[in-house]
């Protein structure tokens, strides 16, 4: 498409709608790189697991017996049965197949199986469950279906630097230790993109957000966070807290710098995770991309630990985000039918407040090309 020096040319309408695009983006992508998958603390004891969707395959999250967590491929090697129906649960013992009754240790290895005795030749290890990478940070198990996996200092970590400007600043913030304080899940019926593109730019925040730009009135002038490096966007000064009314939070975590009192930084964790600071809680997204034209969000709310204990009242904290949830998430279905539309066969533009957004784009185009 033609543009001015203005205007930056978008993807193209089909990489919104097509499901090969979709079934690429799969492969290259979310079957690629580090998916952030579980929160820790959802997995108290061994035992506990969790199911995730990491691009077309189902992941086991379970914590062993030594209290460690490890992550499997969701399939009973015999006949390829799922084992674990549920999105989360406890087993005693072992992950049992309900189809033949193959049961596997929580560290994976081949347990038990009807006539197994009789069949001494198998090995236990070689048969037991299919083994995908894990690595912990921010208090979240992340997982990679590949054979090797990028460094994830590099491709995870990193994106806090870049962002930040600083390897230490997220440090401050101890979100390993927060404790979750609320969770919502949202069944998005718009393609992943959207989502992101619309979180790493504010040109929509003064139209959509009116409670997000009372708190951070500089976002009403059209420029993200994202935009420049180490910046965060600081509270209007009539306001307390990062709440729905602009009422108070619950003080400053312990370590932050004064730098980062009263201020918002948002991190894009490619390709699938937001991170959201301010001074008294931090808001993660985790996107699972489910088809095309399908996406699931899970917002968690982590606060300090005596916040939760004292039973305060997260109401008000957790509405401010959530309504700009629900605002953004709704202009993101809204844009999902006009992708299809031949008005946008050759795709969209970029203002000069959404010029990195084309970054995000170039690294999508790379990933596809291998």
């Amino acid at each position: 498409m033609t543009t001015t020096s203005s205007l930056v040319a978008t993807l193209q309408g089909n990489s919104y709608t097509d499901p090969e695009v979709f079934a690429q983006e799969q492969a290259s992508i979310f079957e690629s790189l580090w998916i952030c998958a579980v929160r820790t603390e959802d997995l108290p004891k061994p035992g506990a697991f969790k199911t995730v969707q990491v691009g077309r395959e189902n992941v086991i999250v379970v914590r062993g017996r030594d209290d460690l967590l490890r992550a499997f491929l969701n399939v009973c090697r015999h006949r390829g049965a799922r084992l674990c129906v549920e999105e989360q649960g406890e087993v005693r013992r072992t992950i049992r197949c309900a189809y033949h009754a193959w049961s596997y240790d929580l560290d994976g290895r081949l347990a038990a199986a009807p006539n197994l005795v009789k069949m001494p030749d198998i090995d236990r290890v070689a048969y037991g469950l299919v083994p995908v990478h894990l690595r912990e940070w921010l208090g979240y198990a992340w997982v990679c279906l590949a054979a090797e996996p990028p460094s994830f200092e590099e491709t995870v970590q990193n994106a806090a630097t870049e962002r930040l400007g600083d390897p230490a600043a997220i440090d401050r913030y101890h979100v390993e230790d927060l404790v979750l304080g609320r969770r919502i899940r949202y069944d998005v019926k718009a393609n992943w993109k959207l989502i992101v593109e619309n979180f790493m730019e504010c040109y929509h925040c003064a139209t959509i957000h009116p409670e997000l730009t009372a708190v951070l009135p500089e976002f009403a002038g059209g420029y993200a966070a994202q935009y420049y490096v180490g910046h965060g966007a600081e509270f209007a000064s009539r306001v307390e807290g990062f709440t729905v009314d602009g009422g108070p939070g619950f003080g400053r975590l312990p370590e932050l710098s004064h730098e980062q009192d009263r201020r918002y930084y948002a991190i894009t964790v490619r390709p699938q995770v937001f991170v959201n600071l301010v001074p008294d809680h931090v808001i993660l997204h985790r996107m699972y991309p489910m088809a095309a034209d399908r996406t699931v969000v899970e917002c968690d709310w982590l606060y300090h630990p005596d916040v939760i204990a004292s039973g305060a009242d997260l109401s008000t904290s957790v509405e401010l985000f959530h309504r700009v949830n629900e605002q953004d998430f709704d202009a993101c279905e809204r844009t999902q039918p006009g992708m299809s539309s031949r008005a946008y066969v050759e795709g969209g533009v970029l203002v000069p407040s959404e010029h990195h957004i084309a970054l995000f784009h170039q690294w999508v185009n790379q990933r596809l090309r291998g």
